[in-house]
């Protein structure tokens, strides 16, 4: 592949990890149809950069679902609470654009659990448990992303 095709599959690589930071895109989904498609193009051993890079989205992609799960369990937080938050937290998003994802999420959370407990203190701590499960679904997809680049990148100057 030329140059200018490899650097067109690491902006869209990095357009992806862009995507899990700031939730606008499906991050890990842009970074493996990029691998993908470099593959497609490298064609041969490709296929198996490939297969290692889409592995480990994968994983990361299941490993990230259990983490939040457990996080949510240990905080007492149910998971309408964090569906709430992502309902509120899409519509902050293009009211107050960027900030309003983080700032409508911690606000749906915490009306939630306020609704939830009835109390303002309880209701502090699951809006901020709700946060603390996310922020580590997104470091675990961030993290499985990252490996798969490294694998791109490891396969990209061997091939």
């Amino acid at each position: 592949m030329p140059l200018y095709g490899e650097l067109i599959v690491a902006l869209a690589i990095g357009v992806g990890l862009l995507g899990i930071v700031i939730p606008v895109l499906p991050g890990s989904l842009v970074v493996g149809v990029a691998i993908g498609v470099w593959a497609a193009i490298v064609g041969g051993a490709g296929w198996a950069v490939f297969a290692a890079a889409a592995a480990v989205i994968v994983i990361g992609e299941v490993v990230k679902y259990f983490a939040a799960g457990r996080s949510l369990r240990a905080g007492g937080v149910p998971g309408t609470t964090i569906i709430v938050g992502g309902v509120v937290g899409i519509v902050g998003f293009f009211v107050v654009p960027v900030i309003g994802l983080f700032l409508g999420f911690l606000l749906g959370a915490a009306v939630t659990e306020l609704i939830r407990t009835r109390h303002p203190r309880p209701a502090w701590r699951g809006a901020v448990a709700a946060c603390k499960a996310a922020a580590i679904t997104m470091g675990i997809e961030l993290l499985a992303a990252l490996l798969a680049t490294a694998i791109w990148l490891a396969g990209a100057f061997v091939l």
